[in-house]
């Protein structure tokens, strides 16, 4: 089951080409990874990372642009878990224009659990495995 969360495109998303600037999408998907955590856990991320002590930085990253965002548009952000391994997870970011549904990107990227304390790797808790679960999409 995919997972929704809608951005605002705000002035400072935009550059000089007056569309919203590439590593803000990355921000998006960050936003939208914050919000599925907290749906999905019932804990807003950033207490994940303070009370349980444990965090999911990217290592990974690829993104398509296909279509140009700008100011005043909405993204439609859908998130689906493509996979749950021993110590990562694999996530899709679509974003789509609200206006007219027109796909703007497709980014893929892989965190890992780590204890931030020392920020090694750790295996993904049995309750994040299970609450993220529910947004693996099937084959």
């Amino acid at each position: 089951m995919p997972f929704t969360h809608t951005i605002p495109v705000r002035f400072g998303d935009c550059d000089a080409a007056k569309v919203v600037y590439y590593p803000r999408i990355l921000h998006y998907c960050h936003v939208t990874m914050e919000a599925l955590f907290e749906r999905a856990t019932g804990t807003p991320y950033g207490l994940i990372v303070s009370e349980e002590n444990l965090g999911y930085p990217t290592v990974k990253l690829a993104i398509e642009y296909s279509a140009p965002v700008r100011l005043g548009d909405v993204v439609e952000m859908t998130a689906v878990v493509e996979r749950i391994g021993t110590r990562s997870v694999e996530f899709r970011w679509e974003g789509r224009r609200r206006a007219d549904g027109e796909l703007a990107f497709v980014c893929r990227s892989t965190s890992v659990a780590v204890t931030m304390d020392d920020f090694r790797s750790t295996d993904v808790p049995d309750g994040h495995r299970e609450a993220l679960g529910a947004y693996v999409e099937p084959p």
